[in-house]
């Protein structure tokens, strides 16, 4: 009696899942995306570690396990009672990895390093929901995979070999690439279904367009290089090192500027210092030099003008970002910006602001803030 109740609970449950199996796609990959977000908080902790590798790992064989579910592998097997659930277990893996880019560099001042990969991944909700016949959801599997898998070793070898550079960058696409392509070909000769249901070329040319893509997105600055990260950075009046903080005298904005609390309008005073303050994320004993490139625009030649370029070197580990600034002396009026940069000339983010000089404009009140 009891195991016909429960067989009868089990088939309302499997169901319910095909029938709204569409919806719960869509929840999945949300929730996945929601419980990293929750849970995650820097990409050297042990945790962070543990749980990324597992989710790609387990990304990993449950596309395996789905892409051979038609061939009938597992019939007859323990699998075979949870084929159902393959789908929404894959869009929970594609979640979880998603988010994990976004939260390592949320953080980031420079917001426009960011929505580079929003717009990607809307497009990718996008084209889950429109593309409904199977050929091209195998596409967008694979496509999506390799996507998540760039990205996560982009993070993660970093973190392991502790250097981070360009070709260490290079070195990690190339190693998701390879992981994909083995992936793909693995279940290919594995699959009749995936044999008659993909063109095994039409397959490889999106993964190669997708790898050229990022690297494209990666030397022209779009995204920012990975894993390093902006915490903060701000022009400032003053900033004075005591014991093991700093100590940053700054002009706080108007309370409706919720985003920033700092003003981009410096009344600069003759013969005072402006100074560029910036901490930075950078994951455990990575060591990295950083420059300002301080550059003041032209308004006759239409054109920024490169005035310096100011390096110091960080050290990762510290929760809170490592903490560094330059400053200017004699500095001309009008628009300036900071270019936050790596040695190679990648840009972590860009500090805008105008310098005014008006001796009738009164200073915003200043305000000291410790970091």
């Amino acid at each position: 009696m009891n195991s016909a109740i429960e067989r009868f609970k089990n088939s309302r449950f499997r169901n319910a899942i095909q029938k709204y199996q569409k919806y719960l796609l869509i929840c999945f990959f949300v929730g996945g995306f929601i419980f990293d977000s929750l849970t995650l908080g820097r990409i050297d902790r042990i945790y962070d570690l543990v749980v990324l590798c597992l989710h790609m790992t387990s990304l990993t064989v449950t596309l395996y396990l789905y892409n051979l579910m038609d061939d009938g592998k597992w019939k007859n097997t323990f699998l075979e009672r949870y084929q159902i659930y393959f789908s929404l277990a894959i869009q929970f893996f594609f979640g979880g990895l998603s988010s994990a880019y976004v939260i390592y560099f949320s953080r980031s001042v420079s917001l426009s390093k960011t929505i580079t990969f929003f717009i990607i991944l809307l497009a990718l909700l996008l084209a889950n929901e429109l593309l409904k016949k199977r050929i091209s959801n195998k596409y967008l599997q694979f496509s999506v995979y390799f996507f998540l898998s760039f990205t996560f070793f982009a993070f993660m070898i970093p973190v392991f070999i502790k250097k981070m550079n360009t070709p260490v960058f290079i070195y990690s696409g190339l190693v998701s690439l390879a992981v994909t392509l083995l992936l793909i070909t693995f279940i290919y000769r594995k699959s009749p279904s995936t044999r008659a249901e993909i063109r095994i070329v039409k397959l490889f040319s999106i993964i190669l367009v997708i790898y050229v893509t990022i690297n494209t997105f990666y030397f022209t600055n779009l995204i920012p290089p990975v894993p390093l990260a902006l915490d903060a950075g701000m022009v400032a009046h003053n900033v004075q090192k005591q014991n093991n903080s700093y100590l940053v005298t700054y002009e706080r904005d108007e309370w409706y500027i919720f985003w920033r609390d700092h003003r981009l309008e410096f009344i600069y005073e003759p013969g005072e210092r402006v100074y560029i303050f910036t901490s930075i994320f950078a994951p455990t004993e990575i060591k990295k030099s950083i420059f300002h490139r301080w550059k003041w625009f032209n308004k006759n030649t239409n054109n920024w003008e490169l005035v310096d370029n100011i390096s110091y070197k960080i050290t990762g580990g510290r929760d809170a970002g490592f903490r560094g600034y330059t400053y200017k002396n004699n500095v001309k009026p009008g628009l300036w910006k900071v270019d936050v940069t790596t040695k190679e000339g990648l840009i972590l983010g860009v500090i805008d602001f105008e310098i005014i000089i008006d001796t009738n404009l009164k200073p915003k009140k200043r305000i000291q803030r410790r970091f």
